[in-house]
């Protein structure tokens, strides 16, 4: 198995975040693209944060609808686990999702791991076949920072009539991860998560051991990150990628314990630095462990034990 060599984002000395080279909308806005945006369109903003009181009900941009980040998880036992058509169909109704109306994606911004969040959604609404996307880079933190006001009223969503079926372009189901560990098919295996869940040091609660997918490489989610919780732009993605290899698979399987983390490194990858054939295994190891699969870096009972003993120190 062969470990990346992550350089950091720090060192790239990046301005702050930009456009990526698309018609325009996303797939990042910053606070001021963004409020540009509003003022010349209508686009549907979907807060992802809790409905409480710590999140959406404390202050959230102007016309957003409160779309909590459960809404588009799987159960307790996995996490990463897709909805099925028919629920995922209900809940983009109940929000007023459709497929030609532009979406906003806003989180609330702490660090790296919360843009996971807005990653993962834009993912999914990608796979449903909502057209134009994007995230307030840095979320509502960035937004507030920058001087535009929230309210507190909440916005009542117009129902839609979408009908989803959900598409397997970005898509790595358990199959096609077995496949290639079986040697049926090729594809580079991208672990998002940190060095210590990739060496077996760490491990999930909801996953049934500690370690990895077979013939693995990791590359940190936090990689993309180089100042607080915006990431970075469309040139530095292209960069980052070149410089660890990322760009020159066939086909890139991006995965981590709940397809959280793992989303970070597909919208880094297939949405900013345009690499082509990126897919998502949003089960990732929670799922693939729980399957009994074959796995790699696994630690002995003794050494996990210990494992489990210092983590707690």
């Amino acid at each position: 198995m062969k470990t990346l060599t992550m350089s950091t984002a720090v060192a790239l000395a990046f301005a702050l975040p930009a456009f990526a080279e698309t018609d325009g909308f996303g797939p990042l806005l910053s606070p001021a693209e963004l409020a540009q945006v509003l003022e010349a369109g209508d686009p549907l903003v979907l807060d992802i944060r809790p409905a409480d009181d710590e999140g959406y009900a404390s202050g959230h941009l102007a016309d957003a609808v409160s779309a909590p980040y459960g809404l588009f998880r799987g159960p307790e036992d996995n996490p990463g686990q897709l909805p099925l058509d028919a629920d995922l169909t209900q809940v983009l109704r109940g929000l007023g999702v459709r497929a030609d109306l532009p979406v906003v994606i806003v989180n609330q911004g702490k660090d790296a791991t919360d843009f996971g969040a807005a990653a993962r959604v834009y993912w999914t609404l990608k796979s449903s076949g909502v057209q134009d996307l994007a995230i307030l880079n840095g979320g509502v933190n960035a937004w507030t920072e920058a001087g535009y006001a929230l309210e507190k009223a909440p916005v009542a969503p117009q129902p839609s009539t979408i009908d989803v079926q959900f598409s397997h372009q970005w898509l790595a189901t358990t199959e096609d991860v077995a496949a290639v560990v079986e040697g049926k098919d090729s594809a580079l295996l991208l672990d998002a998560r940190p060095e210590s869940f990739w060496k077996g040091d760490q491990g999930h609660p909801a996953a049934a051991k500690p370690g990895t997918l077979p013939q693995s490489q990791y590359f940190t989610h936090s990689g993309w990150f180089s100042n607080g919780p915006a990431i970075v732009d469309a040139e530095a993605a292209r960069r980052l990628a070149q410089e660890n290899g990322l760009s020159e698979s066939d086909q890139l399987i991006s995965f981590c314990n709940t397809g959280h983390w793992a989303a970070t490194n597909w919208f880094a990858l297939s949405e900013l630095a345009g690499v082509e054939n990126v897919k998502l295994y949003p089960d990732s190891m929670v799922g693939w462990s729980n399957a009994g699969y074959e796995m790699a870096n696994v630690p002995g009972v003794f050494r996990n034990l210990w494992n489990q003993v210092t983590s707690v120190f």
